[in-house]
């Protein structure tokens, strides 16, 4: 946006946004905003918007415009301006009443929060705030103390931590003030309940960052007040739950500062007493009172865990925090599994401490309760009686169960699997059982069926005989769970073979029942991974099975799983007969594709239709065939891919503008590759030549990413080097065109997945064939690009340019014993030397400037490599790099000191 725009241009602009009925136009007016809030001019327009307070819509978008700008382009603005915007903000929230919409109250008193943390000139800002504002404007104060200390760790502020340490500093020399005038606004509060909600939010906030300290928590009348609020059972919902997230901030606190005895002993006490309100609570049907107190009790459990765990290591006492436990399963014993799913995160984490420890009499103090925790699980786990079918994808109770599922996972070692499977086995004895209960004890059973001893001789023969000999009228719940229960006993089957085939035959039945075939062919798919070496008699079986495929009424994904189990098995068939079996199975993918390539039918994604449908299985079926191939043997495998080749490349023809048949084309051909490998090589010159072409015309990302396989199987064969060099040659103008597409930062961002694959294909080239590489014509474009795309904060696609860097610094050093190696470090050197100072540069502005923290181990290797590879020159690059970035800090929140640059100096060359 070049030129200011006019304040009635924008107010149209805002009008057309909410008003507008056509959807084009609003998009319009919404881009033509967001470029205007990324302009200078944005500043003074938001400001004016603010002062004429014209309507609601025009109002919230200079408030949010407001804060967007603090937050993210504070640096625009000159020191010498920061205390007139702060004294026009103060201005702006002044004039809020009761009757401002809160939505922008919101924003203009975080736009002051990002602005006191950022302005370093702005000294003491709580107390000036609070002096200011007084108790006359109550809302927007307490409003900007709550905001304050949650902005202080943003990401997106950026704050450094020298800045972040003085903030906190400057909090915590605030915090007697700022109770003080909490309790001051408690007392004059009166019955308001949003003034208390108010209160209890900010103190929240401040005990969370502990600019609060615990020692000040201490019979507060703050606390007090949240513990009388939750012992209330008139008390408004709101209200109820700001005093539970008060009680689970000081518990979160207490966790981290578990020396406290006397304020651990009073929160204990406060908590415990909260029982009798909790089932009041459930009595009254009061179900978000109900999630509230669990959290308090789950939250309290979480906090004592390391205390209630080191006091029951020793055999003679129990530790008095146990009662906890009691607590947490009463609500877990609650009728809404809601409530119970609260309770998850408290029973993953003691299950983890008791695994690290890995003590009998310890896991034996607290198995009574997982029991319990179990058996109140596999309760919730069951279905409405009068429920027909399965759980539909994406119903919220289904997901429920998975998780319960992972749960017990996590937490059966404390009981035993066989214990737990045996005591839902009584379960299904149980005269009179329903059948809803029937399926839960199976559910649960299938969850830990595959920790079960193979060995196992006295229930799972049980188990296996009742659900092979299931009457017709089951219920199609209990049926289905038992399928998938059989698949999970897998391990199981295989060292019981005389199973295998009652099994078999029982799944094949299954597979043509149309509600049970998809859960049938996931069971059989594990039967085949797992019991491949008796599967070869059961062959002829499974190729009629995969047939009819299309006959049974079962997912995509399901028939891609039975592929999977089949194509296993294939890899362990004598290999004079994988290849005409392999080649059956792969046509009969193949010739449902050729018939879409010579019609004009439609593509409808997902359908048989869809040419993804059948490539998805040629792939499955590629990339399991893994036979054992003798030196000098022709691979079994070769002669299919030959024969599938010229389908892949009209493939490839057809549908060369749709980027996703493209990507699961070369999906195909990548495990294609890696399955036949270096035999595969007469289709090496097809292969790069139509890759190119296709390339140049679409570029389809996914083509770098199968050349970056070519030259990983290929790269080493000598004769093969030249036409994979001449490929990457043809492959970088395209790609650099489209990454400089506005400006280069832009079309770096826009293209990571090109980015991803165009340096995942030049570092397998300097891992394979690095000597040609480092002569190639496009390199320093190469090297320049990658520069260019350090800052990049994708997560693979900065992980790729990382690894590239580093397999190209680190080729310079690696294998000296080799004969190429002092021509690799020659080569290497001048590289480093001519890139050396830019890459240090860049790498350190990305690490505080762009980068995510997760990314930093990525970076640090690199700057190891260029220290490794020539101290010297690194030492001087490094020292310009630091005084380069302290130079653009400069009165930016980011600075360090000189102390603070020269210990990180030393700290890298060490």
């Amino acid at each position: 946006m070049d030129s200011s725009p006019t304040l009635e241009t924008v107010y149209q602009a805002v009008y057309t946004l909410y008003h507008n009925p056509d959807p084009a136009e609003k998009e319009k007016a919404s881009q033509w905003l967001g470029e205007l809030q990324k302009s200078v001019s944005a500043w003074k327009i938001s400001n004016e918007l603010l002062q004429q307070q014209h309507d609601l819509e025009s109002c919230y978008f200079a408030a949010q415009t407001m804060r967007t700008k603090i937050q993210l382009s504070f640096h625009e603005l000159p020191v010498d301006v920061h205390e007139s915007l702060r004294d026009s903000l103060l201005s702006h929230i002044g004039q809020v009443t009761d009757t401002t919409n809160t939505v922008i109250v919101t924003q203009l008193c975080l736009a002051l929060a990002d602005l006191a943390l950022q302005m370093s000139t702005w000294t003491s800002p709580v107390t000036y705030l609070i002096n200011h504002f007084g108790p006359t404007n109550l809302w927007p104060l307490l409003e900007t103390l709550t905001v304050l200390p949650e902005e202080v760790n943003s990401r997106t502020l950026r704050l450094g931590s020298n800045r972040r340490q003085d903030i906190l500093q400057d909090f915590q020399n605030s915090s007697p003030a700022v109770i003080q005038f909490l309790k001051a606004c408690l007392s004059s509060g009166g019955e308001n309940p949003q003034i208390h909600i108010r209160i209890l939010r900010c103190f929240s906030s401040w005990v969370s960052i502990q600019a609060i300290t615990l020692s000040e928590v201490l019979e507060n009348i703050l606390v007090a007040h949240a513990f009388r609020i939750l012992s209330n059972p008139t008390s408004p919902s709101a209200l109820h739950e700001a005093a539970s997230d008060c009680v689970c901030a000081l518990l979160q606190c207490l966790e981290e500062n578990n020396e406290q005895p006397q304020l651990e002993q009073q929160l204990f006490n406060g908590v415990v007493s909260l029982e009798e309100a909790y089932h009041q609570s459930v009595a009254t049907e009061d179900q978000e009172k109900s999630m509230n107190y669990c959290r308090i009790f789950t939250e309290l459990a979480e906090s004592f865990k390391q205390k209630m765990v080191a006091g029951c290591l020793s055999i003679s006492r129990t530790h008095f925090a146990l009662k906890i436990l009691d607590l947490v399963l009463t609500c877990v014993g609650h009728h809404d599994y809601e409530v119970a799913e609260i309770t998850f995160n408290l029973w993953y984490r003691l299950s983890e401490e008791l695994y690290k420890i890995n003590s009998d009499p310890l896991t034996n103090v607290f198995k009574p309760y997982v029991e319990r925790l179990i058996a109140a699980l596999c309760h919730h786990c069951q279905m409405e009686q009068d429920h027909d079918g399965l759980l539909e994808e994406g119903d919220d109770f289904l997901d429920f169960r998975i998780k319960v599922s992972e749960l017990i996972k996590d937490v059966v070692f404390i009981v035993g699997s066989s214990n737990c499977f045996r005591q839902m086995f009584l379960n299904l004895q149980v005269p009179g059982v329903t059948w809803d209960a029937s399926e839960a004890a199976l559910f649960v059973m299938q969850a830990v069926a595959k920790n079960i001893l193979p060995e196992e001789n006295e229930v799972v023969p049980k188990v296996v005989e009742a659900i092979l000999n299931l009457p017709e009228n089951t219920h199609l719940a209990v049926r289905h769970t038992s399928i998938l229960l059989l698949g999970e006993l897998c391990e199981w089957i295989d060292i019981h073979p005389q199973s295998l085939e009652p099994v078999l035959n029982f799944l094949l039945y299954c597979l043509q029942r149309a509600p049970l075939a998809s859960a049938a062919a996931v069971a059989l798919q594990s039967i085949c991974t797992a019991c491949n070496k008796h599967m070869g008699v059961h062959f002829q079986g499974l190729i009629q099975i995969v047939q009819s495929l299309d006959s049974f009424n079962m997912s995509n994904q399901a028939a891609i799983g039975l592929l999977k189990g089949v194509s296993v098995i294939l890899a362990r068939m004598p290999a004079d007969q994988i290849t005409p079996l392999m080649k059956e199975i792969c046509f009969l993918q193949v010739e449902p594709l050729v018939a879409l390539l010579e019609s004009d039918v439609k593509v409808s994604k997902g359908s048989r239709s869809d040419p993804v449908y059948w490539l998805d299985r040629l792939a499955v079926i590629f990339r399991n065939t893994s036979p054992e191939v003798q030196n000098g043997a022709v691979h079994p495998c070769r002669d299919v891919l030959t024969d599938v080749w010229p389908v892949l490349s009209k493939t490839c023809v057809k549908y060369q503008q749709d980027s996703r048949v493209m990507e699961r084309v070369c999906r195909c051909l990548r495990y294609a590759v890696r399955c036949v490998g270096k035999q595969a090589a007469h289709l090496l010159e097809p292969l790069v030549e139509q890759l190119v072409s296709l390339y140049v015309q679409h570029q389809h990302s996914c083509c770098l990413y199968l050349g970056s396989i070519l030259v990983d199987e290929y790269a080493s064969e000598p004769g093969c080097v030249g036409g994979l060099l001449e490929m990457l040659e043809a492959f970088i103008g395209p790609t650099f065109t489209i990454l400089q597409e506005d400006g280069s930062e832009n079309g770096l961002k826009s293209h990571p997945d090109t980015v991803d694959d165009l340096f995942r294909l030049c570092a397998r080239f300097l891992q394979r064939a690095p000597i040609p590489f480092l002569q190639c014509t496009s390199l320093q474009g190469i090297i320049n690009c990658a520069l260019q795309a350090v800052t990049l904060d994708h997560r693979y696609a900065n992980a790729s340019v990382m690894k590239f860097f580093y397999d190209l610094i680190h080729c310079g050093r690696k294998d000296e014993s080799q004969q190429d190696f002092p021509l690799r470090q020659s080569l290497v050197l001048a590289i480093v030397r001519e890139n050396g100072r830019t890459l240090t540069t860049r790498l350190l502005h990305s690490s505080v400037f762009f980068l995510h923290s997760y990314m930093l181990s990525d970076v640090s290797d690199v700057i190891v490599e260029l220290t490794l590879t020539d101290r010297d020159a690194m030492h001087k690059w490094l020292e310009n790099a630091l005084s380069d970035l302290s130079a653009h800090a400069a009165g930016h929140s980011l600075s360090a000191t000189n102390k603070q640059m020269v210990e990180f100096h030393s700290s890298v060359m060490k």
